[in-house]
């Protein structure tokens, strides 16, 4: 389902009109920029790009530095789309959307609407990553703990002395009747999140973020993806 219709955004004409402006307050919040390069100003007007109008599916492509990422952002501010990762905002960027113009296909945005970043797909897989390297280290430690029980169960004989011992003696009892897989098994607390390939996870990030019926903008979501991932994704 399509809810963009058209996006403007700043003319040439429009950025010289902020430019000599007589609000001049931009030059001191953003005194270390010139005003021949105060971003997200003088991106597009030289590349002849001044309207875009869409399709239920959409693709931006560009070289490396061309603005796509920018673009993306700007679309995103003016609509108050929701992001999980930040982006390259200056002061200018509010003074910048006031020039932006849009059009729906239909009455408002719905709520589930988002940005999805290449910043927010890897900061996913980093978690990914540190979830279960975490895990390794907890059930290694119940590998130890097994290990111990069994030997000091076998070498030593054990009475609980009070209830304060009970816990104790069910990881001694535990250890006596089963093997250590089902003991680790049993005690381990977390969750191991399925071994996935980078290309995995990421599909997997964007399967869980996108929601039927809503608007969602995905920057360089084909990194990591393969060429089958991409199609489905689309």
């Amino acid at each position: 389902m399509q809810y963009l219709k058209s996006f403007k955004i700043a003319t040439d004409n429009d950025e010289l009109d902020f430019i000599f402006s007589a609000d001049k307050s931009y030059q001191l919040d953003m005194s270390c920029y010139s005003t021949n390069n105060a971003y997200p100003f003088h991106i597009f007007p030289h590349k002849g790009l001044t309207r875009l109008e869409f399709e239920p599916i959409t693709i931006i492509y560009g070289g490396n530095g061309s603005g796509k990422s920018t673009l993306l952002n700007i679309i995103a501010e003016k609509l108050s789309l929701a992001r999980s990762a930040p982006f390259n905002d200056t002061p200018l960027m509010s003074k910048y959307l006031d020039y932006c113009k849009y059009e729906l296909c239909r009455t408002g945005i719905p709520k589930d609407s988002e940005i999805i970043t290449s910043d927010g797909v890897f900061d996913f897989l980093l978690g990914v990553r540190a979830i279960n390297s975490g895990i390794d280290r907890e059930r290694e430690a119940l590998f130890d703990e097994y290990k111990s029980i069994s030997t000091d169960c076998t070498v030593n004989g054990w009475q609980m002395k009070d209830l304060s011992q009970y816990e104790e003696l069910k990881r001694r009892n535990e250890v006596r009747n089963k093997t250590r897989s089902q003991y680790v098994s049993k005690r381990l607390v977390s969750t191991e999140l399925q071994s996935k390939s980078n290309g995995e996870s990421a599909y997997l990030y964007f399967t869980q973020k996108i929601k039927e019926n809503a608007l969602y903008l995905l920057d360089e979501p084909e990194n990591s993806l393969s060429a089958r991932l991409q199609r489905e994704l689309a």
